[in-house]
């Protein structure tokens, strides 16, 4: 069984939108890239035909993948989120205790996850790190580089 997923509502609107674009008009450009490859004649030998099927195969293997995220898929009510301390959808303020950087970031679904808009996935190292803490507290984060350490400065929705 599929692991529980937790999405705002707006996420959530967005991935059914982008299933129901693979399965319309994805399925639709990989129908006429196999129908142009099997007009161009020898099956046996045709390399382009080889390739639409494997790509029909793994646009199939998305939809699937996204049908099951949906069927666990649950809405996430922000009003009814404690503040006090780091949860997911939680928009939490932190600094670098060695650097001295602060930054801000919303911890959110991993299909939602947007780096440049400042949305971290619940399953990063960071946003592990971080659930649970309340302000003032100290999280001590295992990454790749090392161990960092993060001071909690507020959390808001």
């Amino acid at each position: 069984m599929a692991e529980v997923a937790y999405f705002t509502k707006e996420g959530l609107e967005k991935l059914k939108q982008e299933l129901q674009e693979l399965k319309t008009t994805g399925r639709s450009a990989i129908s006429n890239a196999i129908a142009e490859a099997r007009d161009k004649g020898d099956l046996s030998e045709n390399a382009e035909y080889d390739a639409a099927k494997e790509a029909q195969g793994l646009h199939e293997a998305k939809i699937a993948q996204m049908q099951e995220t949906l069927a666990s898929a649950r809405i996430l009510d922000e009003s009814k989120l404690d503040v006090s301390k780091v949860l997911a959808l939680s928009v939490v303020k932190i600094k670098n205790v060695k650097s001295g950087a602060t930054m801000s970031y919303q911890l959110v679904a991993e299909s939602e996850a947007d780096m440049k808009s400042g949305k971290i996935s619940v399953t990063s190292p960071i946003a592990k790190g971080l659930l649970g803490k309340s302000v003032g507290q100290i999280a001590e984060i295992i990454v790749p580089a090392g161990k960092m350490e993060f001071e909690v400065l507020e959390i808001s929705r």
